[in-house]
């Protein structure tokens, strides 16, 4: 019989699966249901967090309006599951058609999970999603891979 810890990283890989396949199908709805009510986020764009479901739900939609369709990739997910607690990293990245037709590999990005067990449930309370970045000429380094 698999322990308790075994089954959450499962459910746990399963919450970043649904990201995947709501990012997929641009379901903003079923992406909610993913992030506690109480998410702090440290996404890529401006500001520097965003506060609450709406905020998060609000960086997806923005996404989203960019997008023909999308495909979102996620790479060597690594998870520390605890009790009611568990944290995650991997490079994850967001790509597609965009809506003038242009065909977009997008980048890679590295990305930071904290979840919470509430009331049964894996929810993110925290992600943070960032690139490498250029001390010399003070940019971002968006062309690296995995």
């Amino acid at each position: 019989m698999p322990s308790q810890r075994r089954v959450d990283d499962v459910k746990i890989r399963q919450q970043v699966d649904k990201i995947v396949e709501g990012i997929r199908t641009k379901d903003l709805e079923s992406l909610k249901q993913l992030y506690a009510t109480d998410v702090v986020s440290f996404d890529i764009e401006p500001p520097l967090q965003h506060v609450g479901l709406a905020a998060k739900s609000k960086n997806w939609a923005t996404a989203f309006t960019f997008f023909q369709d999308a495909r979102y990739e996620v790479r060597d997910l690594t998870l520390t599951v605890g009790d009611d607690v568990a944290f995650g990293h991997c490079f994850a990245r967001l790509s597609g058609t965009l809506k003038n037709g242009t065909v977009t590999n997008g980048m890679w990005v590295r990305v930071t999970y904290c979840f919470r067990k509430i009331d049964g449930n894996w929810l993110i309370t925290h992600d943070q999603v960032s690139v490498p970045f250029d001390l010399a000429s003070g940019n971002g380094v968006t062309d690296l891979e995995p």
